[in-house]
């Protein structure tokens, strides 16, 4: 791909809040890297990365991208920077968790007017979980009220003194210091230079016994004993160093490119590992290994599948093996991304990103191997949806189209789910927000022609038992010729938690036949897909057949089946019915001022807190909603705390749904039987 050694690649991923800059810091980066020959810009729609029609009328980053180029550090040597720029905007984090895999260091952008936010939490617990040695940006300081010094004390406070400035920005905004370069610094910084120059020293100098020894006696450290224990001390992430940058007026642009090839590490530093925790061998000349990590249908050249290069070197027409599927791929071209610029390349060495065309048996997650190689990688982990929607095609025309239309939507964004309620007989698309839903939805409209409707889905409701009851029921049929006789007596009863025997036979002296049991069986299970309170399925009960009579000649299978359930639903209707509705375990994150409006929000909601903790400098408040009450919750919750908060849940259980509730439900139960 071009003449640079493995040694000397960079590869990172940009993370940050919605709105922090980083964007437009990539378009800023990757001019200054001569990769585009004009200043990207996200208003204008002339930006590298957010080139999509989505991005475009959202003016927000949607999807991740990769990008590559050659820079010439301020050393004169050259290196190859590759990386990906990703969205802020909660909806889109699966795109974070998919960027950040393949990411040998992160690049997180703090805006200097707003300061710390959720998002930069996320991100930051992202790097965190992926061990990755990071850097802080801050951006925006171009703007009023914006002072470097306001949001590095905030920095500091979050994340510790191991976040030190090593870019600080001139007092009129005019340019950047170098902290360890600078030996004239204006009177108003001087004092922060220096305590940064000290404390960056002294992390230099904690990396090596030597350079201890030679610290604590009084000698000073030659620039490139500074820069190697700088660059230990980034590696094992004792230190996060922190830069300014004004991108759009190509402030701190330079100075920053210099900081990534200084402080982060190349793949030979920090290999790619497999499933088993083992380093895959980064050098050009070991058999290639390649990781999945985004695959997109386009509807121009069909499937692509973005590779990581962890080892070795792809060639144009090479045969390798999807060790997931255990089948063979011909990869016989790729290309290099920037953003929406393809450049076809033939080789691509350990830390580049390349997109593959056509490969039939591969998806996201795979890992692709030469011979010699044989290698996987552990599974994306995406968090639950917390927004869902029952679909239906607008047209009959689409109804053919929708299936093909929703796989490959989910095919392409792993944190959109779809799933088919046999309760409730609908197709439900569910994702990580409104925005997430609605930008699917576009997408699936654009591409493959499929316009849908939106719905709130159904409840899926149960039914069970608080109580005993007895029930009896003789089908008795004549009407000329061989009749229907069966006669059956039954207690249901709440099922033991524990105990698997739902149903159980306790017949004596053979007033119902043994070969008519199982009838009998079949009619209470199916007398429990239609419970006695509103028709929805009942769970958690136990029936006993006790007692019951027969005819010689008219008893048949049918007309036991038929006894059974009716005996089972005049058992229920005594045994005090209720009805139960899924409760979800919802984790919910905000600044510490909305705690009020959020937890006044959650009583109409009729949810339970169940915990409360601090987290990085935001409440974190645990508790149990009833689903019914979520629908919306994601747009109502981004409107209460102005964007600032975000939420996540999981099933926890089913739990009894309030009498004056569930007479609301059972109506509206009874209005849909009588409308159809």
């Amino acid at each position: 791909m071009k003449d640079i050694a493995v040694s000397d690649v960079r590869n990172f991923v940009l993370m940050g809040h919605t709105a922090s800059g980083k964007t437009t810091l990539a378009d800023a980066l990757l001019y200054k890297m001569g990769v585009n020959d004009r200043l990207g810009s996200v208003d204008q729609g002339s930006s590298l990365g957010d080139y999509t029609d989505e991005e475009k009328a959202r003016k927000t980053t949607i999807y991740a991208k990769s990008f590559c180029g050659l820079y010439k550090s301020s050393d004169g040597h050259n290196m190859d920077i590759v990386f990906c720029d990703t969205p802020g905007y909660a909806d889109f984090f699966g795109q974070v968790i998919q960027a950040s895999r393949i990411a040998g260091a992160a690049l997180i952008t703090v805006d200097a007017h707003a300061g710390i936010q959720v998002g930069t939490a996320k991100a930051w617990k992202q790097a965190d979980a992926l061990e990755l040695p990071r850097t802080i940006v801050v951006t925006g300081l171009d703007r009023e009220n914006s002072p470097f010094e306001k949001v590095m004390a905030d920095i500091r406070a979050m994340w510790g003194a191991r976040c030190i400035p090593v870019v600080i920005p001139l007092p009129d905004g005019s340019g950047v210091m170098d902290v360890l370069g600078c030996s004239n610094p204006p009177g108003s910084v001087s004092g922060l230079i220096k305590d940064a120059k000290n404390a960056l020293v002294e992390m230099a100098a904690e990396t090596d016994d030597t350079l201890i020894e030679k610290y604590l006696g009084g000698q000073s450290l030659t620039p490139v004993e500074i820069s190697d224990g700088l660059r230990h001390a980034v590696f094992e992430r004792k230190l996060v160093p922190v830069f300014a940058c004004a991108a759009i007026k190509n402030v701190g642009v330079a100075e920053l490119l210099d900081g990534i090839a200084r402080f982060f590490p190349s793949p030979t530093d920090r290999p790619m590992k497999d499933a088993e925790g083992k380093p895959i061998d980064p050098s050009p000349k070991a058999p290639f290994v390649g990781f999945v990590w985004r695959t997109v249908n386009d509807p121009f050249i069909g499937h692509m599948s973005f590779v990581y290069v962890c080892g070795g070197t792809l060639k144009s027409d090479m045969e390798v093996l999807n060790v997931n599927k255990d089948q063979k791929e011909r990869i016989v071209q790729f290309v290099a991304l920037n953003g929406k610029k393809q450049l076809p390349i033939a080789e691509a060495e350990a830390g580049d990103i390349v997109a593959i065309s056509k490969l039939k048996n591969t998806v996201l997650g795979d890992a692709l191997c030469q011979s010699g190689a044989r290698a996987t990688f552990e599974p994306f982990h995406f968090p639950n949806p917390v927004m869902w929607y029952a679909v239906l095609a607008k047209t009959q025309g689409d109804e053919d189209k929708i299936g093909t239309a929703l796989h490959r939507l989910a095919e392409d964004d792993p944190t959109i789910r779809l799933d088919r309620n046999v309760d409730t007989h609908e197709t439900i698309l569910s994702g990580m927000g409104d925005t997430h839903l609605a930008v699917a939805v576009e997408r699936m409209r654009k591409r493959n022609g499929v316009d849908v409707t939106l719905s709130t889905p159904k409840i899926p409701y149960r039914e069970t038992i608080t109580g005993r009851g007895d029930g009896h029921y003789k089908h008795k049929k004549q009407s000329g010729g061989r009749g229907q006789y069966g006669e059956v007596y039954l207690k249901v009863e709440p099922l033991p938690e524990g105990d698997s025997e739902w149903f159980k036979d306790a017949i004596v002296g053979g007033v119902i036949p043994h070969n008519f049991v199982p009838a009998v069986h079949k009619g209470v299970l199916e007398g429990m897909t239609r419970g006695a309170l509103a028709g929805f399925p009942v769970v958690n009960i136990k029936s006993i057949v006790y007692d019951g009579s027969y005819h010689d000649v008219d008893s048949s299978e049918i007309a036991f089946k038929i006894a059974g359930g009716r005996a089972f639903r005049d058992a229920m209707t005594k045994a005090k019915p209720v009805l139960l509705e899924p409760i979800m375990s919802v984790k919910i994150t905000i600044p510490e001022q909305f705690m009020g409006d959020v937890n006044g929000d959650m009583s109409h909601r009729r949810g339970r807190i169940v915990g409360m903790e601090v987290v990085e400098n935001m409440q974190v408040i645990t508790a149990d909603i009833p689903q019914a009450e979520l629908f919306t919750y994601c747009a109502e919750l981004r409107s209460m705390t102005g964007g600032r908060g975000t939420f996540e849940m999981s099933f926890a259980r089913y739990d009894i749904v309030p009498g004056s509730v569930a007479q609301k439900v059972m109506a509206a139960t009874e209005k849909v039987k009588e409308e159809e």
